[in-house]
């Protein structure tokens, strides 16, 4: 760690690979907003959407594609997500070559129940090779031209491989350099109080200098102007849990993004902060406080006035659930007749139900409802702690689709407890709403150390997924719960999931081309359906 706290004025802030890139990274860009106005030089990047790291990313997939029976292809890319993620740390931490490739099979084994070859492993580990050989040829010709005082990087589940390789690297070559640390990574992954944080925290002392948990433009500021006592990680707590207040913050900064250029959808926006629910598997509450609302009208300029600096009609939402802001933030855009378009997470609920409502959303710019219905099960729905039926599932996805929302249902597959029948009531729901469905994506239920809301009620059931022997390949852990159903009949299930929607016509888009035919599709069955996305790639054309 460094002793000088002199605040420093050249700040590098960054994306690395791999995050799929929906939108630009908000919570860098938010930051070098906050930052600017008040001294400071940030420069911005987002590494995650370069060109020859989405080569080197579509090559690793397309050899585990080949692989991978053709029966589980629906869910290639979210399971491959755990292949990939997995593998990038082991890659660059292995030392022994014939343990690597025992854990790369575990690693395939344990996502798609499947025995991979030699030579595609072989093959994937070539991809990995020239990807990180890349990764430090394109960080260090940023940082020389770039010459920080500051590197930090915004950090996620998926691209902390790359993320801590990146700082070993800047240590290794700019020692001068003082690195940082954030992001959503410390709300699962690395959740503060799990062995992973420990981990990962003893695996870089001395390597990253500081690390920022939860909302950071007020905690690195204060660290910047030497407000803060001399330690390794920062929280809210150290500020006293003060929150920076919507009216104090300027919309995300894009500028260093080309966003024009990019392949970028949509720009993102925030209307409130936080959930007012708990579900039994979701971190939100713990990791980002008390629910927070933004002044509708506030919202409604910041969209304005990104669309009118980038050209962009079409924002995805980071806000944990529409529902406290859809109602006011439709009727704002509606009276001022201003046309953008909004994308964002959902919850059903009674009001969502009602036609009337839907389609003043619709008129207002409510694009795609992203609708975590989790189960067509009661019982799991309970267990959950939804406070929903599979009825109001129903009728709200009905409603939504019948405005032309596009909906992304997302479904849960063998939370603890889940028998056969609760998952065939899954499968029947499906089947019953399948053209009102936009999209079906089912993930198997994912268990963290830390965070979730029934942490206390499942820790005594923990293990270990992969073997002790992984430990050093791997840093960082995952872990599983020793209850019914077991993890590799959850992942049939969710095989199954996946083979029952395509059986149905129902699509998981993932690539623009896929997502273009489901928006046909949309169109097809609703008069009342949203404009393509394709029809949004050109920004010079108000729709």
């Amino acid at each position: 760690m460094k002793p000088d706290q002199t605040p420093k004025q050249k700040i590098l802030l960054a994306m690395a690979p791999f995050w799929d890139p929906l939108i630009p990274p908000v919570g860098i860009a938010c930051l070098k907003s906050f930052l600017q106005p008040r001294g400071y030089k940030v420069t911005t990047l987002a590494a995650n959407i370069e060109n020859s790291f989405l080569q080197l990313y579509d090559s690793y997939f397309e050899i585990l594609g080949k692989s991978v029976p053709k029966e589980r292809h629906m869910y290639l890319f979210h399971l491959g997500h755990f292949v990939l993620q997995n593998h990038m740390m082991a890659h660059f931490r292995h030392t022994d070559t014939e343990m690597y490739h025992d854990l790369v099979r575990e690693l395939v084994w344990e996502n798609f129940y499947f025995e991979i070859s030699g030579e595609d492993i072989i093959a994937m580990n070539s991809v990995l090779d020239r990807f990180y050989r890349k990764l430090e040829d394109y960080f260090v010709d940023v940082i020389k031209k770039e010459d920080p005082d500051i590197f930090g990087l915004s950090v996620f589940k998926g691209n902390l491989p790359a993320s801590l390789f990146i700082f070993k690297m800047v240590r290794r070559l700019f020692p001068h350099i003082v690195n940082i640390m954030g992001g959503c990574v410390f709300a699962d992954h690395l959740a503060i109080d799990s062995p992973n944080f420990l981990a990962v925290s003893h695996d870089t002392e001395g390597v990253i200098d500081h690390i920022f948990i939860g909302q950071s433009e007020l905690l690195v500021l204060k660290y910047l102007q030497g407000e803060l006592p001399l330690q390794r990680v920062y929280t809210r707590d150290d500020i006293g849990g003060l929150a920076l207040e919507f009216a104090e913050m300027s919309e995300p900064d894009y500028s260093d993004f080309q966003v024009e250029t990019r392949p970028f959808m949509c720009l993102g926006a925030t209307g409130s902060v936080s959930c007012l629910y708990q579900c039994s598997f979701c971190n939100e509450v713990k990791f980002w406080g008390k629910y927070r609302k933004k002044d509708t009208a506030l919202t409604c300029r910041e969209m304005w006035q990104l669309h009118q600096t980038y050209g962009f009609q079409l924002f995805f939402m980071t806000d944990s659930m529409l529902n406290p802001i859809v109602s006011s933030l439709s009727r704002e855009f509606i009276e001022q007749d201003k046309s953008l378009y909004y994308d964002g997470y959902f919850r059903v609920d009674h009001e969502s139900a009602n036609i009337k409502n839907t389609l003043q959303w619709r008129r207002g710019g409510f694009y795609r409802a992203r609708l975590g219905v989790e189960s067509g099960s009661q019982h799991v729905l309970d267990m959950i702690g939804k406070q929903i039926t599979p009825q109001m599932i129903a009728a709200t996805v009905s409603a939504l689709a019948y405005a032309g929302i596009k909906t992304t249902t997302y479904w849960v597959i063998g939370h603890p407890g889940e028998t056969e029948e609760d998952f065939q009531q899954t499968l029947d729901l499906v089947e019953l709403l399948k053209n009102d469905i936009w999209q079906a994506e089912c993930a198997p239920f994912d268990y963290y150390y830390s965070g979730q809301a029934a942490e206390n009620e499942w820790a005594k059931k923990r293990m270990l997924l992969y073997p002790d022997w992984a430990s050093d390949m791997l840093l960082v852990q995952s872990w599983i719960l020793d209850m019914k159903p077991s993890r590799e009949e959850a992942y049939r299930r969710v095989f199954r999931f996946g083979q029952h929607c395509e059986k149905l016509g129902i699509p998981n888009p993932y690539t623009l081309h896929e997502v273009h035919r489901a928006d046909e599709r949309w169109k097809r069955l609703h008069k009342n359906a949203v404009p393509s996305i394709l029809e949004f790639r050109n920004t010079s054309r108000y729709i």
